[in-house]
């Protein structure tokens, strides 16, 4: 027998540490058979739990979870995508844990896994291979047999308690966000199973176990979740715990459903809430009660009672309350990032990015006007869509035709604020006085935030402008087409040049030699104004000759050659910056833009990168399978190599980005802002 003193919860130890050795009766003091914490896995001195939780671990199951390590890929910017920024089948939604949040949390990210993921394969091999290592890929890409089940995942290493969460057909689960599985695949095993997994009580014997590893980490690593008993269910039982877990996945993904990154998006939720179908104090109340009733019936099944059940719900309001008083950050995965695109709400931004949407063609106004009825709820397991609800059907005409470019340009027909003034009055919506200047100056640097997730920054919007952002160009994603440069150079920034040229001279004329000193002020603002446009314009013409958008190269590379047309928002003009030079150092030559603009040095990469030359369709040419199943480089390409390079260089190309590394780096303070609504075009 092994006597106990507690003293965590005690303010003087001295004094409460004499009174338990002089007293035997006290509360704080236990005797308790050391033999007996060879139940609990790891053998931990559990002295504070009761007789009955140690023997919870010792008893059978009719319930078997399996638990799984996922993959990783050594190269996420090469793998890795926010789900918005490709279109592509061939990118699997991708579990990497995430923020806290049980029941639903949406799968924000994908893998690329064309051809059966190829591709990562052969870098996977090839990277072990050069370490000395067993050139095996499956070594990285963990479990991937159990890869596109329907299961369970979470956040593996939190500063929060676990948070277990659906995970829906046809993904791919990561190391930092592993899996679970239940016999049968059924929806209701697993919802039911999800249900006990998020359980106090649960979540407490899991605590026994991590008091044996290490608890502050608070690491829920698989071997912890196969070791932690799971009740033996009867049908009824099953049948209510699926029920519940249901009806919070609902509720949860209703919530997102406010949220434009997600899979669930409908609508904003100022929108939703004027339509009523929107209520965030009742769904959290409803799920609050939800948790009371799972853990109730958890309780019940593993027959934990009185002081016992105390105990337990008292550590968990602790938890709980530990976890609300930390910031907004603190019960993310380990990767995450800190960069939760949910993190904070804007009404009016939330409004202004729909509408924003809307005009672009991304978003279906007809659900807030009420001329489309939003789609049935899918099933928690049901695969993730290509779009969400809110957006607009494939083939349906858009709110507003356009090219796919806007501008920041009173009077322009393509004026992104008209557009978005437009959809606002179609909506019965008020639009922000100061909404111009919400676009120029609030909206990009809001955008980024909101769409950044797990450290991908991948805005779908992209404002071009000068230092002031006094005339902005706004581009869209999924807009883009080979001519897109060309056009903002030939459609848009020279007639606005031209203009404004033409408003300078009148003015130089209508003042005379000895101008005032209001209309020097004048004359100084549109001088300035022009001589920023004609800057713009010649970035505009360096870049337009390298422009070829290939949407599986990611945000950050397509826009890298850009960066010298963000010089209005520094820290992401930085993030360009940073991302063309490694461009032009090759460590992105796996994407389609490096082989754009350095045909020659990719190309002969990739007669001794095989991934490489997978990723550019050059396998064949430079490589050959063994009779023993190993790849070889060919004695001799099945093409000239100088050939392949030729046909991939074009002169105009090297002439542009032969001027683009060469130009000075423009840069200065941004210049004065200009009276903006005074810009109407004449």
């Amino acid at each position: 027998m092994t006597v106990f003193l507690r003293l965590v919860d005690t303010q003087d130890k001295g004094a409460s540490l004499r009174i338990l050795v002089s007293d035997h009766a006290s509360d704080g003091r236990s005797s308790i058979p050391s033999q007996s914490f060879s139940a609990i896995p790891g053998s931990p001195f559990a002295y504070w739990c009761g007789v009955r939780i140690r023997a919870v671990f010792s008893e059978p199951s009719n319930r078997a979870v399996d638990a799984y390590s996922g993959g990783k890929t050594l190269d996420d910017p090469r793998f890795i995508r926010a789900r918005w920024e490709v279109t592509s089948p061939s990118w699997c939604g991708f579990a990497k844990g995430g923020t806290f949040s049980r029941f639903f949390s949406d799968v924000h990210l994908c893998m690329n896994w064309k051809d059966d993921a190829r591709e990562l394969k052969t870098y996977l091999v090839d990277y072990r291979e050069s370490r000395g290592w067993s050139p095996n890929w499956a070594a990285e890409l963990h479990s991937a047999t159990q890869y596109f089940r329907p299961g369970l995942t979470w956040p593996r290493r939190t500063t929060s308690g676990i948070s277990v969460r659906v995970m829906p057909a046809g993904c791919i689960f990561a190391d930092k966000g592993p899996a679970a599985f239940v016999d049968g695949d059924t929806p209701e095993d697993i919802l039911a199973t999800a249900s006990l997994m998020n359980s106090s009580a649960f979540e407490y014997l899991m605590g026994l176990q991590l008091a044996a590893a290490d608890a502050a980490a608070r690491s829920y690593e698989v071997g912890i979740i196969q070791r932690t008993p799971v009740p033996t269910l009867k049908p009824a039982d099953l049948d209510r715990l699926a029920s519940l877990a249901h009806r919070a996945w609902v509720l949860k993904r209703t919530l997102d459903s406010t949220n434009e990154t997600s899979h669930a998006f409908l609508l904003p939720q100022l929108l939703r809430a004027r339509l009523g179908t929107f209520n965030t104090a009742a769904i959290d109340a409803e799920l609050a009660g939800i948790q009371r009733e799972i853990d109730d019936i958890a309780f019940d099944l593993y027959r934990i009672t009185g002081e016992d059940r105390v105990q337990i719900e008292a550590w968990s309001r602790k938890s709980s309350s530990a976890l609300a008083s930390n910031d907004s950050n603190a019960a993310t995965d380990e990767d995450d990032g800190g960069d939760d695109s949910d993190s904070d709400t804007d009404d009016t931004l939330d409004l202004v990015s729909w509408s924003a949407g809307v005009a672009s063609g991304r978003f279906d106004i007809r659900l807030a006007t009420g001329e489309r009825t939003a789609p049935l709820d899918p099933e928690p397991f049901d695969p993730l869509p290509a779009r969400s609800p809110g957006m607009l059907p494939e083939g349906d005409p858009p709110f507003r035709q356009g090219t796919g470019i806007q501008v920041d340009d009173p009077g322009h027909h393509d004026d992104l604020t008209a557009a978005v003034t437009s959809v606002l009055n179609a909506v019965k919506v008020d639009q922000p006085a100061d909404l111009r200047r919400i676009l120029a100056r609030d909206f990009f640097p809001f955008h980024i935030q909101r769409y950044s997730k797990s450290r991908r920054k991948a805005p779908i919007y992209w404002q071009i402008a000068p230092p002031s952002a006094s005339y902005s160009i706004w581009l869209y994603l999924h807009g883009f087409t080979a001519d897109t440069m060309y056009k903002v150079q030939n459609d848009y920034v020279a007639p606005k040049l031209g203009h404004e040229e033409q408003k300078l001279d009148r003015l130089r004329r209508e003042y005379g030699d000895d101008p005032t000193a209001s209309q020097r002020k004048e004359l100084d603002t549109q001088e300035t104004f022009v001589a920023e446009l004609r800057t713009f314009l010649d970035e505009v013409k360096r870049v337009a000759p390298l422009w070829k958008p290939d949407l599986d190269d990611g945000v950050i590379i397509n826009f890298a050659p850009l960066w010298r047309l963000v010089p209005h928002h520094r820290p992401w003009q930085k993030e360009c910056k940073t991302a063309w030079d490694a461009l032009a150092d090759g460590d992105y030559d796996w994407s389609h833009l490096a082989m754009h603009l350095w045909p020659e040095r990719v190309v002969s990469k990739c007669q001794q990168d095989r991934s490489l030359a997978i990723a550019h369709g050059l396998e064949d040419i430079f490589w050959s399978e063994g009779t023993d199943g190993k790849w070889k480089p060919r004695p001799s390409p099945t093409r000239p190599v100088k050939d392949l390079i030729k046909e991939r260089t074009s002169p105009a190309v090297k002439a542009a980005l032969a001027s683009l590394v060469a130009a000075p780096q423009s840069g200065g303070a941004p210049s004065p802002t200009r009276n903006r609504d005074s810009r109407s075009r004449k």
